[in-house]
This record gives C-alpha cells, sequence and structure tokens, in this order.
C-alpha cells in the first residue's frame, strides 16, 4: 500500500503518510490515490488544487467557507515546514472547538485530510513554505469566512514564541462564539499534536 491512514483525535481528520522510494537519484512517491483513499474512508471528489509560497512567521487562517461551499482539503507542505492546524467548526460535533495540529514538512512528506466542517490554519517555521493542497470544493468567495487564529476558546498552541505576520483580514477575524452565536457550552477546547 503507497499510504498509511492514521486516524487523528478528532473524527475523520486523518494523518496520510505516503511510502516514499528513494535513492541516490532522489524519490517518488505517489500523493493521491482515488482508489486508496476512498478505501480508508476519504471519499471526497476534489475539484480544484491550489498553492501558497509563505515566508516565515506567516500564519494564514483560520479559514472556511461557509455551506454549501464548504471545503474538505488535503494538504501537504512540498517546501519547508510548517504546523498546520484544523479547527472543527460543526455545530453538533462533541469535538466542536477542538483542533488538530500537526507538523507538515517537506522532510516528513506527510498530508492532513481535513473533511469539511473545518476551519484551517498554518505557521511556516521554516524561511520559506509552500503548501499544495487539493479542495473538495471551488473558491466561492461569498462563502469565504474566518475564525480569529488566536480564540482564547479555542486556545490553539502555535508552537511559536514570536509575533506572526497576518493579513489583515486574518487580523480582524471574530471568534468562534461570535461567529456561531455561542461559546463551547462546558466542552473542553485544546487540541493534539503530532
Amino acid at each position: 500500500m503507497p499510504f498509511e491512514f492514521i486516524p487523528q483525535k478528532i473524527k475523520d481528520v486523518i494523518l496520510v503518510k505516503p511510502k516514499v522510494f528513494g535513492d541516490n537519484r532522489g524519490y517518488f512517491m505517489e500523493t493521491y490515490k482515488k482508489s486508496e483513499f476512498i478505501a480508508n474512508g476519504i471519499d471526497v471528489e476534489f475539484n480544484q488544487d491550489n498553492q501558497s509560497k509563505s515566508v516565515r512567521g506567516v500564519l494564514r487562517g483560520l479559514h472556511y467557507q461557509k455551506a454549501p461551499y464548504g471545503q474538505a482539503k488535503l494538504v501537504r507542505c512540498a517546501r519547508g515546514r510548517v504546523f498546520d492546524v484544523a479547527v472543527d467548526i460543526r455545530e453538533n460535533s462533541e469535538t466542536f472547538g477542538q483542533y488538530v495540529k500537526v507538523e507538515l514538512s517537506e522532510d516528513n512528506k506527510h498530508m492532513l485530510f481535513i473533511p469539511d466542517g473545518f476551519a484551517h490554519g498554518f505557521v511556516v517555521l521554516s524561511d520559506e513554505a509552500e503548501l499544495i493542497y487539493k479542495a473538495g470544493g471551488e473558491y466561492a468567495p461569498q462563502a469565504d469566512r474566518g475564525i480569529l487564529w488566536c480564540d482564547k476558546d479555542i486556545n490553539i498552541d502555535w508552537g511559536i514564541d514570536f509575533e506572526p505576520i497576518l493579513s489583515e483580514k486574518d487580523r480582524c477575524q471574530k471568534t468562534l462564539s461570535e461567529v456561531f452565536g455561542r461559546g463551547l457550552e462546558g466542552k473542553k477546547a485544546g487540541g493534539q499534536a503530532i
């Protein structure tokens, strides 16, 4: 099997480790194979591929698209190193407001599958980083939404000791409770780091 699929603490979020075939010439790996992904619970029609480049300290997120324009994502870091974060914003979920954080890098070649119903963000730890990701839905500007990266209810441990570089859009996002009209209501926030 060319992939290892590792379920994360939050249901439906899956860390994908591709099998890398390397020798003195370099390496080869598959980054997506529909039949393998479906057999392991990832049955998504990917409709758009995206790539971004960011410098050290850039934090992008937490982004999502409002229904019915939601986007499942398969994220990998082709160059550099990032902490990638997925926050559960499915309103009836037992893990609403919780997050998964994983390190994605050109060295580990891991990918993170993030289902629809999650907000996504990342922070760059290397001099530069390039992320490539598949999206289940096309970009819909009218449905583009976000949550404040430093929301105290979610309490994400970004693993950084510096002030991140943010877009004006990300600096001004609303908190989870402002977006959904309620807080975590006794549910414990927090996350899982890999």
